[in-house]
């Protein structure tokens, strides 16, 4: 879930019934089984070995939604993290403190089958396999409960650069891996078959991780990316402080933003 204002949602959360369970129907189970299938055929030779470890160590059913208690136990074990029951859109402020206190927000839904190739609110299968795998990962976890503490602190105008960063990171970020191999680390990407195709095709201009770079990139939520920013490492995240994030948010807003590399999203009709 990339932290986003909260808006009316054309899907609505899952509630769990007096068990603490929620009850999907059949076809919602086929959708996720066929989302995850083809996903997992999708990313095979392009996400990073971080992500593949995670997928690993989360062992998403193939036939079913997990239930957030199942996936919350294996991330525990691995990180100290858990996943909890949200809207479809929560506010910037509600979405840093859940990440500040380890906890990874999540909607109950899963998206229709006329929406299965593209879902602009992030639901259970994006957030579950798109983002919970890296938190398996103490480092990569590391810096999204630093990322959620700045900006629970943060104020409403920083908050807006922040959130670029989480985009170009943890949403739609690459990382080269030792022998320079380019692969995908992002769970905006990881989630999506048209974007996974997209960010490796040559189509999109490539940029080495900057953070100021980052904080001044604008970007749109409904196109897929027409940049991408470049990670020696996924240390390099864990290393960024408070400190130094601070400094950044304050250089990039004097310097401004960048002009966009997309045309404005068309007015509704």
């Amino acid at each position: 879930m990339a932290p986003r204002p909260a808006r009316p949602s054309r899907y609505h959360a899952r509630l769990p019934n007096a068990d603490g369970r929620v009850r999907y129907s059949a076809a919602e189970h086929d959708v996720w089984a066929t989302l995850l299938a083809r996903q997992r055929l999708a990313i095979a030779d392009v996400a990073c070995d971080a992500f593949i470890d995670g997928l690993n160590v989360l062992e998403l059913p193939a036939d079913r939604i997990p239930q957030l208690a199942e996936v919350s136990a294996r991330l525990r074990r691995a990180s100290g993290w858990e996943v909890v029951a949200v809207p479809a859109l929560i506010p910037f402020g509600e979405f840093f403190a859940l990440l500040a206190a380890r906890r990874f927000p999540a909607a109950t839904f899963i998206r229709r089958r006329e929406h299965l190739d593209y879902l602009q609110e992030p639901d259970i299968f994006h957030e579950l396999f798109g983002h919970a795998p890296l938190l398996t990962d103490p480092g990569f976890a590391a810096f999204t409960e630093t990322w959620g503490r700045i900006g629970l602190a943060a104020s409403k105008e920083d908050r807006v650069f922040l959130a670029r960063l989480y985009w170009f990171t943890v949403e739609f970020g690459l990382l080269r891996q030792p022998g320079g191999t380019l692969k995908i680390y992002g769970g905006g990407i990881l989630s999506s078959p048209a974007e996974t195709a997209h960010a490796l095709s040559g189509a999109p201009r490539l940029k080495p991780f900057d953070l100021i770079e980052v904080l001044r990139t604008p970007y749109r939520i409904d196109i897929v990316q027409p940049q991408y920013f470049v990670l020696d490492n996924l240390h390099a995240l864990r290393r960024l402080t408070a400190h130094e994030l601070q400094a950044a948010v304050a250089e990039a807003r004097r310097l401004g933003l960048h002009a966009p590399l997309f045309p404005p999203k068309p007015l509704a009709a």
